[in-house]
């Protein structure tokens, strides 16, 4: 497998150079230049298959030779080593529950399985490796986790003050060792910009081995399949037909590996692009005309992004024809008013307690389905509730309960370094800290 640059001025590389570099040359998003095909008979047999076994049958036309299938097979087994359970919450919607990795978010899957590729490509080299990545919440979280204490590794995190949830906070900031938390005093379109100059910065790339972890990389980018393979394969085992699926988006990259995962063979039915305020690709899919728009800040924080880099992926990947994205994906974009309203209604309703982000994603797909009784959904509920009490707590009026894994993390300190949006500022933080 090699992939190109979207921008088309580098050359192509495979998935090892991908990895390390994060982000191509030219500044583009790499990309595969073929789309495999899943074997005969997989999609019949995934309820049947272990879960590190469907995660290697996706994953390795993606690695090729540049990792070995044992510790390929290793790496897919640390990766997916928690459960992915379909929960029913009403007769038509079931959540796919991805919070049940260490830091309880969607991300955990990406950030194990890109911690671990990149610790096999780093184990001879002798010059460190910069891990560089914004986060609009969960994604440091993540990355911090699979990355800490990995040997010739230092994770740079840059985050925006105020717009994270303490609880995200607390998984960026506490860890030490080899994390590093920079806080940056605009939004998160602010801490990507910055993150992509840094690495099209000739002088700081010569002092560092920079490698980003955003879903840019196509080591975050390309595991997000494998639970969209799980959920499915438990919404078949229970209704005979393939889901609706609603994906909560921001950056888009959780979207475009269902996708992948679709033009791969697995049957869904169609896709809701699920958005809060920041609603730039459901007004594409309105009108076929895409525009970036500044952030704003919402209940859903983690999807608080005005222009999605991996948009670009989702066009490519359907060779730009609108028709084709229009009739396999709707767009919605949901209200902080809808957003606390879904939360209380279904936690009354059902007992179910829905995450902001969650909650976005079901109001879609509740609108979705109510026009088609006799269809079937599944919702992606990425994150636990605790991690966002400001938008959780006041809609159901109770506390959330803190799991016993997060309580001592949340009792240690914080560290961060204060930045202002501006890029000479991040530069003369890496040149001083190389």
């Amino acid at each position: 497998m090699r992939y190109y640059s979207l921008n088309r001025q580098a050359k192509t590389v495979d998935f090892r150079a991908a990895t390390v570099a994060g982000q191509a040359p030219d500044g583009g998003l790499y990309f595969p230049e073929t789309i495999p095909r899943f074997p005969a008979g997989f999609v019949e047999q995934l309820p049947q298959l272990a879960s590190a076994e469907v995660a290697f049958t996706v994953l390795q036309p993606y690695v090729g030779p540049t990792i070995p299938a044992a510790e390929l097979g290793r790496i897919c087994e640390q990766t997916v080593s928690f459960p992915f359970p379909v929960v029913p919450v009403t007769g038509q919607i079931s959540a796919l529950e991805l919070f049940h990795g260490p830091t309880l978010a969607f991300k955990d899957v990406g950030a194990r399985f890109m911690s671990r590729c990149l610790g096999y490509f780093s184990r001879h080299e002798t010059q460190p490796v910069t891990v560089l990545v914004a986060t609009s919440g969960d994604t440091g979280g993540a990355v911090a986790s699979g990355f800490l204490g990995v040997p010739g590794v230092e994770v740079v995190i840059l985050y925006p003050t105020g717009r994270v949830s303490p609880v995200q906070e607390q998984q960026l900031t506490a860890l030490g060792q080899n994390i590093r938390a920079l806080e940056v005093q605009g939004n998160f379109d602010d801490c990507q910009r910055l993150v992509k100059q840094a690495f099209r910065d000739p002088e700081l790339m010569a002092r560092r081995r920079f490698t980003s972890a955003n879903s840019i990389n196509v080591a975050r980018w390309l595991p997000q399949q494998v639970y969209y393979c799980y959920g499915v394969a438990q919404a078949l085992a229970a209704t005979h037909q393939p889901p609706v699926v609603a994906v909560p988006s921001g950056n888009f990259g959780n979207l475009c590996a269902g996708l992948l995962a679709y033009v791969s063979g697995l049957p869904v039915a169609h896709f809701l692009a699920a958005c809060n305020a920041n609603a730039a690709v459901p007004a594409y899919l309105t009108s076929g005309q895409y525009a970036a728009r500044p952030a704003v800040p919402t209940l859903s924080n983690a999807m608080d992004v005005g222009d999605p880099s991996n948009f670009g992926r989702i066009l490519e990947l359907f060779r730009h024809e609108y028709p084709v994205i229009r009739d396999l994906l709707s767009g919605y974009s949901v209200s902080d008013a809808e957003t606390s309203a879904t939360i209380r209604r279904v936690h009354q309703q059902t007992g179910y307690l829905l995450d902001p982000h969650g909650a976005v994603a079901f109001f879609a797909l509740e609108d979705y389905l109510s026009q088609r009784p006799e269809a079937r959904g599944i919702f992606l509920e990425t994150a636990h509730p605790v991690k966002f009490p400001a938008a959780v707590e006041p809609a159901t009026g109770q506390p959330v309960p803190v799991p016993a894994e997060l309580q001592a993390l949340l009792r240690q300190p914080k560290h961060s370094t204060l930045l202002p949006p501006e890029y000479e500022a991040l530069r003369a933080y890496l040149l001083e800290t190389a």
